[in-house]
This record gives structure tokens, C-alpha cells and sequence, in this order.
């Protein structure tokens, strides 16, 4: 069995944030905007959504238009507990492997459902807008317990609902993080509030 996938020659999310630090504002967002499309897309296929499990920038690719292409999915092995609720079959053999954006309830060996996606997504929008991440040498029980890394004084110039959406996503509880759909709308309205008030733009100078 073969599987032909797209070349993307210009690499992924983690080496450009690598290479380049913290992103400006615009590309925050639009990159943003592509991953959340993407997602949107796999959870809402039929007849089961596909749950990605593994949502970090080395998955998430550029490609030669610009846009950020998700990868990497539909490699973990699920059984299905619900409708809309699913439990990994072979966590003793994956746990090590498990990185920051992996949810609380990936780590405890639960059922869980999509929002494990939204809670790797935060950690992405903080890290394109930090430049790195700086939870590795955190501890699993910490982040399980709710340790973030700091907002303050890292989002300025960015709307306040920005902020907001980056600690719903992260939240330790699955039911408060948003949907991507929903992702979606807050992030067009933060992107047409931005251009028409050139909040970035003035602000640091990030959104140039």
C-alpha cells in the first residue's frame, strides 16, 4: 500500500518559527485561520470526524501559496466509545511520545473527544506569537494541573478576544474550549477588526 501526499518544499510551522522567531500579526492570523479551516474539515467528516491527536507545528506544512496545510493525522489507533467520544488503544506504547500540546485527558489515558485538537491550537497560537515554546521542561503533572506559560505583556497589540480564545483553548476542562468552526468566526472578526483600525499596525509595529 502507497500513500502519495503533497510535497511542501518550503518545510513546517516549527522550523519557520524556528528560523524566523515570533510572527507578525498578520501571519498570526492567517496561518491561523488555515490550521482552523483544515480542522474544521476533519472533524466535521462523515460518518466520524477524525480526530487528529497529534496537532503541532512539525504537522502543519506551508505551501507554495502561502497556505498552511494540516498533516499528519489519522495515525493514532482510536476505539470508539460514543457517538463523539473515543479512547486511545495503545497508550502504553504512545505515552512517551507525548509532547506539551497533548491534552490533560490524552495524558490520564480517558475518553476524550475533538476538543483535544483545541487544546494543542492554543499553544500553537501562543507559540507563533512568542517565537518559541517554553513549557518543555514543565512537568506533565503541572500542565495536567493547569500551568500555562504567561500572557502577560507578550499579546500587546493583539485584540483582547485573541487572548481570551488562546486560554479557552488551553483550558484544562474540554468543554470550555471552542470549536474550530467557531474558531473560525472569532478569528475573521479579529482579523477585520485589526485591518480596519490598524491595531497591529501602530501597536510595536507587528502587524507589518
Amino acid at each position: 500500500m502507497m500513500i502519495v501526499s503533497e510535497y511542501h518544499a518550503n518545510a513546517d510551522l516549527g522550523s519557520l518559527i524556528q528560523r524566523k522567531g515570533r510572527l507578525n500579526g498578520h501571519k498570526v492570523l492567517r496561518y491561523a485561520l488555515d490550521i482552523a479551516r483544515g480542522m474544521t474539515y476533519l472533524h466535521q467528516c462523515k460518518p466520524d470526524p477524525i480526530i487528529h491527536c497529534d496537532l503541532k507545528p512539525k504537522n502543519i506544512f506551508l505551501d507554495n501559496g502561502g497556505l498552511m496545510k494540516v498533516g499528519g493525522f489519522g495515525l493514532m489507533r482510536l476505539s470508539k466509545m460514543a457517538p463523539d467520544k473515543v479512547k486511545l488503544m495503545n497508550h502504553e506504547a504512545i505515552v512517551d511520545t507525548f509532547s506539551y500540546y497533548t491534552a490533560p485527558e490524552m495524558h490520564r489515558n480517558e475518553v476524550f473527544d475533538m476538543s483535544v485538537d483545541a487544546y494543542a491550537f492554543g499553544f500553537i497560537l501562543y507559540e507563533m506569537v512568542e517565537g518559541l515554546p517554553n513549557m518543555e521542561s514543565t512537568t506533565v503533572i503541572a500542565r495536567c494541573e493547569g500551568m500555562r506559560p504567561s500572557l502577560k505583556n507578550k499579546l500587546k497589540g493583539y485584540p483582547s478576544d485573541f487572548k481570551g480564545l488562546i486560554e479557552e483553548c488551553w483550558d484544562t476542562h474540554p468543554m470550555a474550549r471552542p470549536t474550530f468552526s467557531e474558531m473560525i468566526v472569532r478569528l475573521d472578526k479579529i482579523y477585520a477588526h485589526c485591518m480596519k483600525h490598524g491595531a497591529w499596525k501602530e501597536s510595536l509595529k507587528i502587524w507589518k
